[in-house]
């Protein structure tokens, strides 16, 4: 099941990460604006060029993360980055303001004519470096039914990577709760830690749970794994591996993007 209509021709789209590099405001900034979204410009180009059919921006840079409510400043800069990218491509674009501040998503993306936001935790509660995160589905969904953005898609981590749920619930219950209580339109699929594979045991149990909502696998897809999460889940967030030799903090590299590509085709031709 496609995420968004505009996926409704592949079996598993693809969705390449753009970590944009620190914001203006956080520790990291290295002062050098035209760079930063010079920086992000390259990573879609070169996701576009290389076939993924998404993207997804994230203020990854900007650790230490606030863990709900961002600065205007943050704000104000993620809307200009997604505004960037969306001059240069036309593929659907989605918006993650990291720790958790669904609402400041939200509003870039209804402001940018973005397709989707992702919500790190939309239920529950969860233990994190930031300390304890909350699930924002209450006010999220008020929100967008406010905004009258119901086209604005919410994809939503269970079992988020970098956390630990703060009271342990089976993985079944609370992907089941985020959608039919937290109103997500689908549920992602992490490993522990940025880069890290998901479980395929985790991932079958997810999909079992919210059917039929879409799963996305949000993390540690590889050249080497991309044909067996391809066949499994409804869609990849791909990211760390798409960089020049595998490092996270390495700009895109466009033939690493084709060869994942090129598997994923492979991998899902007739299913």
């Amino acid at each position: 099941m496609s995420l968004l209509p505009i996926w409704s021709d592949f079996r598993c789209p693809v969705v390449g990460m753009i970590h944009a590099p620190a914001l203006p405001g956080s520790p990291g900034f290295r002062g050098d604006l035209p760079a930063l979204r010079a920086a992000a410009v390259a990573d879609a180009k070169a996701l576009a060029a290389g076939g993924v059919q998404g993207l997804l921006l994230e203020n990854f840079g900007d650790t230490p993360f606030y863990p709900d409510k961002v600065p205007p400043i943050t704000v104000a800069h993620m809307a200009a980055l997604a505004t960037e990218v969306r001059c240069h491509t036309d593929l659907p674009l989605g918006i993650n303001v990291l720790r958790n501040d669904a609402d400041a998503a939200l509003a870039i993306a209804h402001a940018v004519g973005a397709a989707f936001i992702r919500v790190n935790v939309l239920v529950g509660a969860y233990v994190a470096d930031q300390g304890i995160l909350q699930g924002a589905a209450h006010h999220l969904l008020r929100q967008r039914r406010r905004l009258d953005g119901e086209d604005i898609k919410i994809i939503a981590d269970v079992h988020v990577k970098h956390a630990a749920p703060l009271a342990a619930r089976p993985l079944a219950e609370e992907a089941a709760d985020a959608v039919r209580r937290g109103g997500a339109d689908a549920i992602v699929v992490s490993g522990a830690a940025t880069g890290a594979p998901a479980d395929v045991a985790e991932l079958r149990t997810v999909r079992a749970a919210v059917h039929p909502a879409p799963v996305l696998v949000g993390s540690g897809v590889t050249i080497d794994n991309a044909a067996q999460l391809a066949a499994l889940a409804d869609g990849l967030i791909v990211g760390t591996s798409l960089k020049h030799d595998g490092q996270v903090s390495q700009p895109i590299d466009t033939h690493r993007v084709a060869e994942l590509m090129r598997i994923v085709a492979g991998a899902t031709a007739g299913l």
